[in-house]
């Protein structure tokens, strides 16, 4: 999911306007043609340069030990964590991103400076002078700026081994397939696109080249949410019966991307309410056999004109399991979720969602005393985290933890959410008996530091 405020690239200043972009977006118009009327193409990049590197390079030294240090504070206090153990920048995975709206420039671009695998290397945009600035800002060189037009020259640019698609919903698709056939990894924001069928072929256009596709669900590599898994899975507390989660904003501006269906594909389940779905799913490691939802928007808002406000849905799992999600574009920010278990407990995260400042709380029933707990596992840059898990794959040619087969899951129970809430009755899932079972390689498993 893109940030709340973030948008499109914007053009020059008296060229094809935005709200031009969304008008034409919304009559159906192919997004490549409108990027490419709006985008005033930049140099090619380079033309006949040398090979990318081999499996064989790539792979090599793809590990780093940290420095060791002695501890400063006594043996009783919390130990101190690893110091980064950064691959040299020659080592280090390149990354091209592909557009420059609010996400990539507040947090995607500054959380490379925390990555310890991964660098920018090139930059895609609409704007060229926008284009031209940041590349200067980040040191990325000129000839490594590419528009949406001339993209597919990415192909000759072996400093590129992994294309970051930050763009509206319905764009995904389409440079997801053009990635695959430059030859280069994806890794994708999400929703992973506007349905399953799209997210379907986007799978199959990275299988086909050869390349890996991931997808950019940054609360299952965030410490504190990982801590609250190990919880549930642990039964800490018992057995965790029922879960509520909640996923709201407040939306403004009724011309931006996300309030139309041709570019975001639906209104809050998808952009914010995923986030509900996709956690639970990482918490329990179960897939949900039954939904039901309700949807409600306000008469007459013009913000919901095309696109849902408010979603209620519940997750009903193998286990018995139960879970109540709330998510809404038409009220005040909540971002949290509670796990409540069978031996005098429960926990959760309070903000659970958020870029910054995620910290686990709950209660405890010990000696007949209702203790209140708030505990912490450290807050580290979540998007760091994630573009990290991605180099770390490329160099150890494994599967990323979130591939393209988990977006394409919740694709298609978001799907039957909405059917549930078209028909009035609840919709049964087909039974996945395995944990995990579209997840690839664990982050403990590829010895980040």
């Amino acid at each position: 999911m893109k940030d709340l405020n973030d948008t499109i690239d914007s053009p020059i200043e008296g060229e094809y306007t935005r709200r031009d972009f969304l008008t034409n977006a919304g009559k159906g118009i192919l997004a490549a043609t409108v990027l490419s009327s709006i985008a005033s193409c930049t140099a090619d990049a380079q033309e006949g340069g040398s090979k990318s590197p081999t499996d064989k390079d790539i792979h090599a030294n793809s590990v780093t030990k940290p420095i060791e240090l002695k501890p400063l504070e006594d043996k009783s206090e919390k130990p101190q964590e690893p110091l980064p153990a950064p691959l040299e920048p020659g080592k280090r995975v390149g990354f091209a991103l592909v557009g420059l709206g609010n996400l990539t420039l507040a947090e995607l671009l500054p959380a490379f400076g925390a990555c310890q695998y991964a660098k920018v290397t090139a930059l895609v945009s609409g704007n060229p002078e926008k284009a031209k600035k940041v590349a200067k800002q980040y040191g990325v060189p000129e000839k490594s700026i590419y528009s949406y037009q001339n993209f597919d020259n990415i192909k000759n640019n072996p400093d590129v081994q992994v294309v970051y698609i930050v763009l509206p919903n319905s764009m995904h698709e389409e440079f997801t397939i053009r990635s695959a056939k430059a030859g280069k990894h994806v890794l994708c924001e999400k929703p992973m696109s506007i349905n399953s069928q799209s997210a379907q072929r986007m799978i199959e256009a990275c299988e086909q080249a050869g390349k890996k596709l991931m997808i950019a669900y940054r609360i299952q590599y965030e410490p504190n949410n990982k801590k609250a898994k190990e919880w549930t899975r642990s039964e800490k507390m018992g057995k965790v019966k029922v879960i509520d989660a909640a996923n709201n904003q407040n939306q403004g501006d009724p011309g931006q991307w996300r309030l139309k269906k041709a570019l975001a594909g639906g209104g809050s389940l998808p952009d914010i309410g995923i986030y509900c779905l996709n956690t639970i799913r990482y918490l329990l490691g179960e897939e949900p056999v039954q939904v039901t939802g309700t949807i409600y928007s306000t008469p007459n808002d013009p913000r919901f004109k095309e696109v849902e406000e408010t979603v209620l849905f519940q997750l009903q799992f193998p286990s018995g399991v139960l879970a109540n999600c709330t998510t809404s574009y038409g009220v005040h920010d909540a971002q949290w979720y509670r796990c409540y278990a069978d031996k005098g407990g429960y926990f959760g995260l309070d903000p659970a969602f958020s870029y910054q400042g995620l910290q686990i709380d709950g209660a405890q029933v010990q000696d007949g005393l209702d203790l209140k707990l708030k505990s912490s596992a450290g807050e580290k840059n979540q998007f760091a985290l994630e573009i990290d898990h991605m180099a770390q794959c490329v160099l150890q040619d494994k599967k990323p933890f979130t591939p393209g087969e988990e977006g394409l899951q919740d694709h298609l129970i978001m799907e039957a959410i909405y059917e549930s809430a078209r028909t009035g009755k609840p919709v049964k899932l087909k039974k996945i008996d395995k944990q995990d079972a579209f997840r690839g390689t664990s982050p403990d498993d590829l010895k980040i530091a």
